[in-house]
């Protein structure tokens, strides 16, 4: 009887060793995470955009629902990298412009350059995104347009908003962490006549700080 309960004891001192063991290893991870990439979401800003030729076409008649934006806009995003020992491979990155935070006006960049690339720790790195959408344009509902419109002719500032989806790869020597960053910058844009076309334009130099979330 005594030996049998001895074994038993030696049975549950395993499982609890084992059990510690799963604990700690957990617990490291964790730490790893925490204490090396968690502080470090990357940053971005809005170094420059250009917009032109951006013109509302409306429908066919007064009940439809439908029109089409056409424009060309080039921003360069400045993206940086805080960290001093952890390095980041950007595998994809993909934008899509809208107004008023609702209607697509561009469902992805026509142009991204560099489309991948490899970032040091403690560096920044331009990315060019270009939108390209001549006549006939984007199509988005008549509402929208009609906003969109009204902001062009008072000869203000026309307000966009950049979503930018980013796939990347944080490093730290033997560590790997897989992350989708979404970046989110703020774009208004001082807008007038361009001469004699029916668009209006204009640039912006802003050094304006998007928000990341992870």
């Amino acid at each position: 009887m005594a030996n049998g309960r001895i074994g038993g004891g030696g049975g549950l001192g395993k499982c609890c060793a084992g059990f510690c063991s799963f604990l700690f290893a957990a617990g490291f991870i964790v730490l790893i995470y925490w204490a090396i990439f968690q502080p470090h979401h990357i940053r971005a800003t809005v170094e420059t955009a250009a917009l032109s030729d951006l013109a509302v076409v409306s429908g066919n008649n007064a009940s439809s629902a439908a029109a089409a934006v056409s424009y060309h806009l080039a921003v360069t995003l400045n993206i940086y990298n805080p960290s001093v020992r952890v390095k980041i491979n950007y595998d994809a990155i993909d934008a899509e412009l809208r107004f008023r935070d609702a209607a697509v006006i561009g469902p992805a960049a026509n142009d991204t350059s560099p489309s991948v690339f490899f970032q040091r720790g403690r560096t920044r790195d331009d990315v060019k995104l270009e939108f390209d959408y001549g006549r006939p344009g984007v199509a988005v509902p008549g509402d929208v347009a009609g906003e969109l419109e009204k902001e062009m002719k008072i000869g203000g500032t026309v307000s966009l908003e950049l979503y930018v989806d980013v796939r990347v790869r944080y490093v730290f020597r033997m560590f790997k962490l897989r992350q989708k960053p979404k970046i989110w910058c703020s774009l208004s844009i001082p807008v007038k006549a361009e001469g004699r076309r029916r668009g209006v334009g204009g640039p912006i130099a802003s050094g304006e700080r998007c928000k990341v979330k992870y």
